[in-house]
């Protein structure tokens, strides 16, 4: 959600088009026009009822596209797996795979495809093949040896929407949600603008990720409730990244809003760029209100990310306008003699070609920042450096767990300039973005292995990712060996899940502890990965109806479960549920009753939390039996019961 208000694009947008047709012969037209609106959350569901109808280059593309832009990798990664294999695929469809493959901690098939995109495409820059190249690299020696350091989740903070931008605040924590909650929502008035022609936007729901819009929000004390920031920003759009003076009396922040100013564009979007404002609070309490900054550029470019410095001389920000070295850079402005703020100052030793953004600077002179253009894990790391003589230098990566493969930003430091919060989506968060602190204390005191073998032929697998999940706790990633072989460290008293995956493969997922046990010591854990083969039918045993009845019964629920958790440990996986008949009975009473009988089996699944996309139901009657048991052939009941089945089969990865 971060990067709607100052990410790559570095825009909030906003939307005149045609109203939204629900006529299935269209779908694919209407999934083409709200992927135009940058409505994604909308266009995914519409593209992926296209794909199931006809499977299609153009379809795959989109979908690939579209979940990278609402930050799901793991589903960008199949996407663009399918679409860079598809006749006709373009170049740029391996850089998407790489990218995905490296936000998804694959660094040693990452590099295969970045190297495959080298060989296609034969302009690409010697420094950017270097980046490329060293991030795999280095992400692999930093996950085989991660600093003793716990990013620990702040679930009082965290919802299931995006929450960043976390900073202290007289005593309580104030941060950036797009959280939906009636409870808080505030007075002001309804937007005007019109997003479909006829319809106001949702005062509540931004089209991009489905979620809503941004707002700053307050905790006072970790007893109290959270509450709106009374802050009268004077938009319904989004507010956010927010910091203060030392003194607390001052405010900068970031929002959107719909000036007199904006160059609105017919049937097209019309970008509403991002601006820096700012706000003091007067003798009664109240926030006084917002002050435009200087160089905000409504029609031109945007500004974000505002950081005032403790004596208020300097304010520091990131913005992709003209003049910079990349997608966004970092800036400062300086205080003059008569208290206004002087040009903005480019920070050249920082900028990339990427994106930079998030300037946080301490009392000591040390400068922290993120970038995505820099040899990093993937995404967005954060960096540290020194400033010297109004120079930044011995630029560092924080290596991880500090850093993830996603995007890690939007931090603040405590009183001796440590950083306190974090901001990052990486795995096993709560929400899309959210807030952490980081525990520097964890005491280790047992040793994880293991191997991970291919579960048909019983040989280890080189190269696959293995995830530890501590149970209200952090996650480390690593990769096997060419033995197969992973180990991770384990802390005291502490439940765990360990997984592992790969390309081509099902996951497999084994729960450990270390609770109870009184000396330090090693722990083993082999995990076993079975291929898959599409279309390949696999048989769900114990699925029994009541005569000419289709609905679930107790005991077919406890073997359907299994198979929801199989497509949970797989999220990118669809299915064909098959249903079958034996050969006794009319045909097409089979065919119907089989079908009625596989449909309630698909709904119980959807029913358990699986996406209706990612499964359909087939009845095949008494057309593919298994025996000789066909229409008058004299068989037994166990001949007959073998031709009494449930499968599924996967129909994509």
């Amino acid at each position: 959600m971060k990067k709607i208000l100052i990410g790559t694009c570095f825009s909030a947008y906003c939307f005149f088009a045609l109203g939204f047709s629900a006529n299935a012969q269209y779908v694919l037209k209407d999934a083409d026009k709200q992927y135009g609106l940058f409505n994604y959350s909308k266009a995914i569901d519409l593209y992926e009822q296209a794909y199931k109808k006809k499977a299609t280059l153009h379809a795959a593309e989109r979908l690939a596209s579209a979940y990278a832009m609402v930050y799901n990798y793991k589903q960008a990664e199949s996407w663009y797996a399918i679409a860079a294999k598809m006749p006709g695929s373009s170049p740029e469809n391996t850089l998407g795979y790489a990218r995905a493959l490296q936000g998804n901690s694959k660094y040693s098939e990452a590099k295969v495809q970045y190297l495959g995109y080298i060989e296609k495409k034969k302009d690409v820059s010697e420094k950017q093949q270097a980046v490329w190249v060293a991030s795999c690299d280095s992400a692999l020696k930093w996950i085989k040896t991660p600093k003793k350091i716990e990013l620990v989740n702040q679930k009082a903070l965290n919802s299931s929407q995006s929450d960043w931008g976390a900073v202290n605040y007289q005593g309580g924590v104030v941060f950036t949600s797009d959280r939906s909650d009636s409870k808080l929502e505030s007075s002001e008035g309804r937007p005007f603008l019109r997003f479909d022609g006829s319809k106001e936007p949702d005062k509540q729901v931004y089209g991009w990720t489905g979620n809503g819009y941004l707002k700053l929000y307050f905790k006072a004390s970790p007893n109290d409730s959270l509450q709106l920031f009374p802050i009268k920003a004077g938009t319904r759009y989004h507010v956010g990244s927010a910091s203060f003076t030392a003194d607390g009396r001052t405010m900068y922040f970031t929002l959107t809003r719909i000036s007199d100013e904006l160059e609105r564009l017919k049937k097209q979007p019309t970008t509403v760029n991002v601006e820096i404002f700012s706000s003091t609070k007067g003798s009664d309490g109240k926030w006084g209100e917002p002050v435009s900054f200087a160089y905000n550029n409504v029609n031109e470019y945007s500004v974000g990310d505002p950081f005032i410095t403790t004596d208020g001389n300097s304010l520091y920000f990131a913005s992709n306008m003209p003049g910079g070295l990349g997608g966004t850079d970092i800036y400062v402005c300086l205080k003059t003699d008569a208290g206004e703020w002087g040009k903005p100052i480019n920070l050249k030793e920082v900028n990339t070609e990427g994106n930079d953004r998030s300037p946080v600077l301490d009392e000591k002179d040390n400068f922290y920042f993120s970038s995505d253009g820099r040899i990093g894990m993937g995404g967005l790391d954060v960096y540290r450096a020194r400033k010297s003589n109004n120079l930044i230098q011995e630029i560092e990566n924080l290596g991880y767990p500090f850093n993830s493969p996603q995007d890690d930003f939007g931090f603040s430091l405590n009183e001796k300039g440590g950083i306190v919060y974090l901001s990052s989506n990486r795995d096993g968060g709560v929400g899309s973005d959210d807030i952490y602190t980081i525990d520097q204390k964890m005491i280790l005191a047992f040793k994880l292995e293991g191997r991970v073998f291919d579960r048909g032929s019983n040989q280890p697998i080189a190269g696959a990712l293995v995830t530890l999940t501590k149970v209200n706790g952090g996650i480390l990633k690593t990769e096997t060996d060419d033995n197969g072989d992973y180990k991770f460290n384990l802390a005291k008293e502490a439940e765990y899940n360990v997984s592992a995956e790969k390309t081509g493969y099902r996951s497999d997922v084994e729960k450990l502890t270390t609770i109870g046990l009184i000396a330090s010591g090693k722990l083993t854990q082999n995990l076993y990965l079975e291929n898959v083969v599409i279309d390949k039918a696999i048989r769900i045993e114990n699925i029994y109806y009541d005569f000419d009845k289709w609905n679930i019964r107790a005991d077919a629920a406890v073997e359907l479960d299994k198979l929801v958790k199989i497509m949970k440990d797989n999220p990118t996986i669809w299915i064909e549920l098959g249903s079958h008949t034996d050969s006794r009975g009319k045909d097409g009473y089979n065919l119907s009753l089989s079908q009625k009988r596989a449909e309630s089996a698909v709904q119980y699944i959807i029913s358990r939390g699986i996406d209706k996309n990612r499964i359909a139901a087939k009845g095949y009657g008494e057309t593919q039996l298994l025996n000789k048991c066909a229409n008058g052939v004299d068989c037994t009941d166990a001949e007959h019961q073998l031709n009494r089945r449930t499968e599924f089969k996967i129909v994509k990865q």
